[in-house]
């Protein structure tokens, strides 16, 4: 076995695709990521553990960067967000995509600067629009009729106008599953072009002195493997381009295409191809824009899972070992509180063994965690070893994104640690969230 290679553009994933480019393996068993052992990790700093890959993460950004040389990239920070995180992506010249005020804090505090940030969300709070002005955010993208209004009335009349971008819906369906498909059909998310709401907020925007209307925006949904819908997309919003230059004579300077790039968490699973993606993007607006006369709209683009995601591992101890007539449930000391996916979207991830060598034949087994619910299956009917036994550790890869994001203290179990591993040293990011931590909260 070779260090494993999980460059981005992969057009097929393999084994070794859905672990960090850094893992490689060890003679006791073990796997080594960013130069630290997994069973190390999980004996200094305790389970459940998320180890995250500092190189993954600066190489992931760097690859965006070298294929969108002239775009825009904003880190999608509803993905996984700490301070850290968000200096890693500053640094490589990303702005980041917040979605409060909560999230807009971490990034200022991070240093990154406010003109790079851009404020999304289909229900903003007073408090996230007062943020966004006080900060100066770079751009707030509307996302539905009413925040026209509020955003407006937020501005002193002294203020310079604030730049805006107006979510659309253009028809376009795409993502994984159907609760990660945004860019088409009834839903929360955007104004449609299909009943006419997205033309009435642009109307709207263009009106109001406070407000600069500098582009569009959509964002198709989650997990897309696939370059075809984002084209479509493109064709679609270049159509309402230029249906705003005839009607307004306003020429929209920037195009804002979301993210919502897959990557592979199991083994047979592809991987969107980004350096694809990029070419065919800068092809279809530069012809498209040349066909109805327009100037080509800066392009602005929001990955998230594509960048942490894959740089994320996490290790899991087995509490219990439960044979049954139908099959084999192996419980692991974490669960839906740290990994609320396969709940929420039937996902499965893919466990191995670390921290020991095991000759006994492989069994199939179904992993689940520990919270009283019985949708909280991490992986059903796995091939891993038959002496698996409590004590045990088990790492499941591409684990960076919409796990931690998205945890909660269920049966009021503490939220993981996050831990970044880089040339064989290991250093705390995010300290373990205790007993004492939730009690605080408890004041009645």
């Amino acid at each position: 076995m070779t260090t494993v290679d999980v460059a981005l553009h992969a057009s097929r994933a393999d084994e070794s695709s859905v672990w960090p480019a850094s893992t490689v393996p060890l003679p006791c068993g073990d796997l080594a990521v960013g130069g630290v052992p997994l069973a190390e990790a999980a004996r200094a700093f305790g389970t459940p553990v998320y180890l995250l890959d500092e190189a993954e993460v600066r190489d992931r950004c760097r690859t965006y960067a070298h294929a969108f040389p002239d775009a825009d990239i904003h880190y999608a920070a509803k993905a996984f967000l700490c301070r850290t995180m968000a200096r890693w992506v500053a640094e490589e010249g990303l702005g980041l995509d917040v979605c409060s005020a909560g999230e807009l804090e971490v990034a200022v505090a991070a240093g990154v600067p406010p003109e790079r940030i851009i404020l999304h969300g289909n229900a903003k709070s007073p408090e996230d629009l007062s943020a966004a002005l006080r900060i100066g955010v770079g751009r707030v993208t509307i996302d539905n009729l009413s925040e026209v209004t509020r955003l407006a009335a937020a501005v002193g009349i002294h203020d310079e106008p604030v730049k805006v971008l107006v979510r659309v819906v253009p028809g376009v369906s795409a993502g994984a599953h159907e609760k990660m498909r945004t860019g088409t059909g009834p839903q929360k998310f955007g104004l449609s072009v299909t009943d006419g709401s997205a033309q009435h907020a642009i109307a709207r925007v263009l009106a109001r002195p406070e407000l600069e209307l500098t582009g569009l925006h959509c964002h198709l949904g989650s997990q897309i493997t696939s370059v075809k819908p984002y084209l479509t997309a493109v064709r679609r919003m270049v159509g309402l381009m230029s249906r705003i230059h005839r009607s307004y004579g306003c020429t929209t300077r920037e195009l804002d295409l979301g993210g919502g790039h897959g990557i592979p968490y199991r083994p047979e699973e592809t991987a969107l191809d980004i350096t694809a993606l990029a070419r065919t993007l800068r092809t279809e607006m530069s012809e498209g824009c040349a066909a109805v006369g327009l100037p080509v709209p800066r392009l602005l683009i929001e990955p998230g899972r594509a960048v942490v995601g894959p740089a994320g591992v996490v290790v899991h101890r087995v509490l219990s070992v439960k044979h049954t007539e139908a099959r084999t449930f192996v419980a692991v000391d974490g669960g839906m509180s740290d990994n609320a996916r396969p709940a929420l979207y039937g996902v499965r991830c893919t466990p191995r063994l670390v921290g020991r060598l095991s000759l006994a034949e492989p069994t199939r087994v179904t992993v689940v965690g520990r919270h009283c619910e019985a949708g909280d299956i991490l992986a059903s009917d796995v091939q891993l070893p038959g002496d698996l036994r409590p004590g045990d550790l088990l790492a499941v890869p591409a684990a960076g994104a919409y796990h931690l994001s998205m945890a909660s203290a269920h049966n009021l179990v503490g939220r993981p640690p996050v831990v970044a591993v880089a040339d064989g040293k290991a250093r705390l990011l995010v300290r373990r969230e205790t007993l004492d931590d939730l009690s605080v909260r408890d004041v009645g």
